[in-house]
């Protein structure tokens, strides 16, 4: 077997190695949903035993506590609790006085669908259904761990219901205080305040009026009711998220519920921090983060079983010992928004929250993403329009590798320029490999050329083409960003279908959970398979037949693979393989060997003949 048909063979095994990679890590259609284990409204009444809050706590920090449960009368007690709006520029909820609860947010800048009537995407939900939600609950809790013989029931908990001091909601310009007297000396007050995007802040403080020391601990958790109902895909970390000491830490739903410290904590992971951090739960555009102002204090992840079915993290501060007369405070923000990267960098650079932009699943290249996202970035605000702005990187980045490509397209020329030669040598060989090796390589020699040329360039480009997905796959700029014509959300497949010939049949295309829904392709896939076809016509067709079906179908194939990816992903690939194609057709014609190119389509739509019929 001659080098020019295994440089062939390899190209088929990498394409089909890719095509296997792509699809055990980015399946597109496949719908991973974690049902909850119960229904939402036996949930609500959380079992003995559920992990919700602290109840008590030791003299050090981060000693083993146990966990208050939820009843049905709590549950109860929530519907008729009052609530403090809140109302933002960003974002608009409410704050339950039963425990001073984060539990209904939405964020106004973000709609869950294209429709006019949609509502704003929900993050944060209740227990019950007061709100008029019914998603499953998520929200935030903050409260007070006793210690040193103080008795839990003298702490305000999750279930403690709180007095507005004054009135009015919670906005950027005036800010809510929450009181609680324990009855026996000791009044609890948390004062909340917000900016105008996404960060809270919460001081919680105690004043100490009974003739005794005491000792306690400020908390704040994350609860999570089951998964959330989306589609995901293993290219995107959806979970916990967490900042500990500069170290990133993330684990995925399913490996919370592995986690094996059995015991006081039940499943759960414990760290001390001892410098700064932040803990949370990130989706693929939004996330809730606890983040105390200043270390150290206890980062703690748990999950409550099957059963209950609760995603739960938490910060524990440090036990503080408040005098007689005296008063211990602590500091500590929350972020509940969009994972917007100016945001995030805000944050980080003038709250600040250590490196709170790297809560954004960068990947394994992250090197190669965040210069790439940067770019993006920078291309979006100039030119005012997603699509584009992926149409210009694109553009950047094969002029960045263009010298690869160069030298690729330049070994494909010479390659051929020697066909004839290699040919006539193969028939003087004929079945001795070893003077047909010996001379293939004394030709390469003699002309100077390095047969894996070709490939290693485009070996090479593979990290750059993941870390532009990743790209493209995870900024929310994309999300229900249009480009022109029918493509209204670049994060989304394109809406088209050629089952209803693109709109011109009197009914709709059909949905992605449809089992039809492989089948209806839109246009920009069309236009990728197409892209990746007369790329193909730029070559000959290889003699071996399989070789040649194997070519003949791996554009259709990618056409049917990419067509339910997001409308900016085969946007992009569309640009790549035309760049790709002019590239390739001008460096041969510059170097002699111009690509037949209507010859080959030509020849690609003829009936091969049998040899049997040649004769």
């Amino acid at each position: 077997m001659d080098n020019q048909n295994k440089n062939l063979i390899l190209a088929v095994v990498l394409s089909a190695l890719v095509l296997g990679v792509w699809t055990y890590f980015f399946p597109p259609t496949e719908d991973t949903t974690t049902a909850p284990s119960q229904p939402v409204a036996e949930q609500s009444a959380t079992p003995e035993g559920t992990d919700i809050a602290p109840k008590t706590a030791a003299d050090s920090t981060g000693a083993p506590v146990d966990t208050a449960t939820m009843s049905q009368a709590a549950s109860a007690q929530s519907q008729s609790a009052a609530r403090i709006e809140i109302d933002t520029p960003a974002v608009e909820g409410s704050i339950s006085t039963l425990g001073g609860r984060f539990d209904d947010l939405s964020l106004k800048k973000y709609k869950e669908t294209l429709d006019e009537d949609s509502p704003d995407v929900r993050l944060l939900s209740p227990i019950s259904g007061d709100t008029g939600n019914s998603t499953l609950p998520y929200y935030v809790v903050y409260g007070w761990l006793p210690a040193g013989g103080l008795p839990g029931d003298q702490v305000p908990g999750p279930n403690t219901v709180w007095r507005q001091v004054g009135n009015g909601k919670l906005t950027p310009d005036t800010p809510v205080t929450l009181q609680w007297d324990n009855g026996h000396g000791l009044t609890f007050q948390r004062e909340i305040s917000v900016d105008d995007k996404y960060l809270f802040t919460i001081k919680q403080s105690v004043q100490n009026g009974t003739d005794a020391a005491v000792k306690l601990a400020p908390y704040g958790i994350i609860a999570r009711h089951g998964i959330p109902q989306e589609r995901r895909v293993y290219v995107l970390h959806e979970g916990l998220v967490a900042m500990d000491d500069g170290n990133l830490e993330e684990i995925k739903y399913k490996n919370i519920t592995k986690l094996d410290n059995k015991g006081a904590e039940g499943q759960a992971e414990i760290k001390q921090v001892q410098d700064a951090g932040w803990t949370g739960f990130t989706d693929k555009y939004w996330q809730t983060v606890l983040a105390p102002i200043s270390g150290p204090f206890t980062s703690v992840v748990k999950y409550s079983g099957e059963k209950s079915d609760i995603y739960q993290t938490e910060t524990r501060l440090p036990v503080i010992d408040v005098a007689p007369g005296a008063k211990g405070d602590a500091q500590t923000h929350l972020f509940a928004g969009a994972k917007e990267w100016e945001t995030l960098r805000d944050y980080q650079d003038n709250v600040p929250i250590p490196k709170f932009v790297d809560s954004l699943d960068w990947g394994w290249f992250y090197f190669l993403t965040k210069p790439m996202f940067r770019l993006l970035h920078f291309l979006h605000g100039a030119i005012g329009n997603m699509g584009w702005a992926i149409i210009a990187l694109t553009f950047i980045i094969k002029l960045i590798v263009f010298p690869l490509a160069r030298k690729s397209y330049i070994s494909m020329a010479r390659m051929k320029e020697l066909q004839p030669e290699m040919e006539k040598m193969k028939e003087a060989a004929g079945d001795d490999r070893q003077k047909m090796q010996q001379g293939m390589m004394e030709l390469y020699k003699k002309h100077k050329v390095n047969p894996a040329a070709g490939c290693l360039p485009l070996l090479i480009q593979i990290p750059i083409f993941f870390s532009l997905y990743k790209v493209i796959y995870v900024t929310i700029e994309l999300y229900h960003a249009p480009w022109i014509g029918w493509i209204h959300d670049l994060s989304a497949p394109d809406p088209t279908s050629i089952l209803n010939l693109f709109g011109l049949l009197p009914f709709a295309a059909p949905d992605p959970g449809s089992p039809l829904f492989i089948l209806s392709l839109g246009i920009l896939p069309i236009l990728l398979g197409v892209s990746m076809w007369f790329q193909q016509r730029l070559n000959p067709a290889p003699t071996d037949k399989t070789q040649a079906m194997i070519f003949a179908w791996m554009p259709w194939v990618f056409m049917f693979m990419l067509g339910s990816f997001a409308s900016g992903l085969v946007l992009y690939w569309i640009t790549n393989n035309t760049i790709t194609f002019l590239q390739q057709y001008t460096i041969m014609s510059m170097h002699g060997k111009r690509p037949d190119l209507f010859g080959n389509i030509k020849e690609s739509f003829q009936r091969k003949k049998p040899a049997e019929e040649k004769k």
